[in-house]
């Protein structure tokens, strides 16, 4: 013990010594070779040189203590979490990151030009004996989370692009980085070139704020180089859905706070869970950001949790349940699909999904209500000019939601437009549900079936209802709408579209849970477009919403839609 906290000592004495020495204008030459003259100026005035890192392993907080003192740094805050490195220890170890209590502390050092800067102190408690000791010997050997970090000034993603070409272009490669709930900062990590002139093999760029939409791309050029561990993650996915799913389903979202961490135990006797194991949930959790673990308080719910409350505006609650629920079950006949192309839902539960949901109410209402849960998808719809047009007719117009579920598009498009009327055509059942929402003035209730459109129109609506069905259904479901069509009047269809460029999109997951569970398929703008012609509809173009969708405007063919389509 006494050797492992010299080693330690000493090594963080070199870090504080190093830290003080240093500035980004010398630094970052001898990290990035042959970065020089106006990019280094603009580097160093993007990247700030803000500390040096290590991964010390106390045997106990007190030993911690006697470290930092030893070194002349203070101990400032308490240690507060670091997802990062415990989720690289436990990828690199074979370990539960649950099992990895990996903290960070960050005691101020001043560097030579009389800035502030710190000490970046990750610690791995590892009492002696502990099954940790292995672990411990390896990173002090191999020292891979030893590393050189610069803050990003006013980080925003054009500028956050930038930085990562730089590097790129002289030699430093993506090595992983995420985001911290903890402190709201976002970490890009590199390797340096091999002719580096600095001792430090990795590079961290720290910005502050929540830029996952930059690390994403950063982690797949990081992963193409990590086939193993990007397996991994990949398979242990649907073990997040179940995590995800059982949070929501007791409902330990609405038991927790956004400004207070609430301890396990209380949690659990408010939600009927055993105490120990919702801890284990919960920490899986922190480390996707749902949750912040801050002992010794306990949890705290972040704002991407919050979305999985009942009582949320914008809940997702019943898409957890639904994705954790049925389709997580007929998903597990997957094999059945890709080698018949039948249903799997269907194969499990003996008939059509649709079918299945209205013999059981309560699973028929989840599903309308996981259906409301994409909300956001179609929160833009309303000021589209199909239907701004339309509500600024001199006599009033109508719009006619076909198979519009629980009205939730409807309220907003009248909200938005009071001189718009509506019709709802839907299954009896959920026209039930739909009269607590819509207003029975402006909104006529429609039983029935596809065939049943009502005719005379001014604006008709298709919201996430022909992914449900294949081409033949498809084409008898635009043909009913067609005939029931004025000259003049206008289609809006909500769908995901698959790209034709291989670019990323959501469209191909949800194609094969159509093909899975419901028997239905995404397609292009071009397949919609030959749909629509055999209907006698013209798709006159596209434009995106939220959620990776496209709002589809067509009209009956000959009515003056113009030609082309737009995306």
């Amino acid at each position: 013990m006494i050797t492992a906290l010299s080693d330690d000592t000493s090594r963080l004495r070199a870090t504080v010594d190093f830290v003080s020495a240093q500035d980004s204008e010398t630094l970052l030459p001898l990290l990035l070779p042959g970065l020089d003259g106006p990019e280094l100026r603009a580097l160093v005035e993007r990247c700030r040189f803000a500390h040096a890192a290590l991964l010390v392993f106390p045997p106990d907080a007190r030993a911690l203590d006697a470290t930092l003192a030893a070194c002349g740094l203070p101990p400032g805050a308490p240690p507060r979490p670091s997802v990062v490195v415990r989720d690289r220890l436990a990828l690199r170890h074979h370990r539960a990151a649950a099992d990895l209590d990996v903290r960070i502390l960050r005691p101020a050092v001043r560097g030579r030009d009389g800035r502030p800067r710190t000490v970046e102190v990750f610690t791995l408690t590892v009492p002696p004996g502990s099954d940790l000791t292995p672990v411990a010997e390896r990173e002090r050997a191999r020292q891979e989370e030893a590393h050189v970090a610069f803050e990003v000034v006013a980080p925003d993603p054009l500028i956050l692009r930038g930085l990562r070409a730089s590097f790129a272009r002289h030699g430093a490669e993506p090595d992983g980085g995420g985001y911290n709930p903890h402190e709201n900062g976002t970490v890009f990590y590199f390797t340096a070139p091999a002719d580096a002139k600095a001792d430090h093999r990795r590079i961290e760029l720290y910005a502050p704020g929540d830029h996952r939409d930059q690390l994403g791309a950063h982690l797949d050029a990081f992963r193409t180089g990590q086939p193993a561990e990007t397996l991994l993650r990949l398979l242990t996915g649907a073990w997040t859905t179940q995590a995800l799913a059982v949070f929501a389903e007791l409902r330990v979202p609405d038991a927790m706070e956004t400004e207070r961490a609430v301890d396990a135990e209380a949690l659990a006797r408010a939600v009927g869970a055993d105490a120990d194991t919702l801890a284990v949930l919960l920490r899986h959790l922190a480390g996707l950001g749902v949750v912040t673990d801050e002992p010794p308080a306990g949890f705290r719910l972040t704002p991407l949790g919050v979305l999985l409350r009942a009582d949320d505006p914008g809940s997702m609650r019943a898409l957890a349940q639904m994705y954790g629920g049925p389709f997580y079950t007929s998903f597990g006949a997957l094999a059945h699909t890709v080698r018949t192309g039948e249903v799997a839902f269907e194969h499990v539960f003996g008939r059509h999904h649709f079918d299945h949901f209205a013999r059981d109410p309560e699973l028929a209402a989840l599903f309308d209500r996981s259906m409301a849960a994409s909300r956001r998808m179609f929160a833009p719809l309303p000021a589209h000019p199909v239907l701004a047009a339309a509500a600024r007719g001199p006599g009033g117009a109508t719009v006619v939601d076909v198979a519009g579920g629980n009205g939730e598009l409807l309220t907003h498009i009248l909200a938005t437009h009071p001189g718009l009327d509506a019709v709802l055509l839907e299954r009896p059942h959920v026209i039930e549900a739909a009269r607590t929402r819509l207003d029975a003035a402006r909104c006529t209730f429609v039983p029935g079936d596809f065939a049943d459109v009502p005719s005379g129109a001014d604006v008709y609506l298709l919201s996430r209802v022909l992914h449900d069905w294949d081409d033949a259904r498809c084409r008898d479901i635009l043909r009913h709408i067609a005939r029931a069509m004025p000259a003049g009047a206008d289609l809006l269809i909500v769908e995901r579209l698959l790209p034709t460029d291989g670019s990323p999109s959501l469209a191909p997951a949800w194609d094969l849970h159509m093909r899975c569970n419901v028997g239905g398929r995404e397609r292009t703008a071009d397949h919609y477009a030959r749909l629509l012609a055999d209907a006698g509809l013209t798709l006159v173009d596209h434009s995106p919403l939220p959620l990776d969708a496209r709002v589809l405007h067509a009209r009956r063919s000959g009515s003056g839609d113009g030609e082309g389509v737009s995306s």
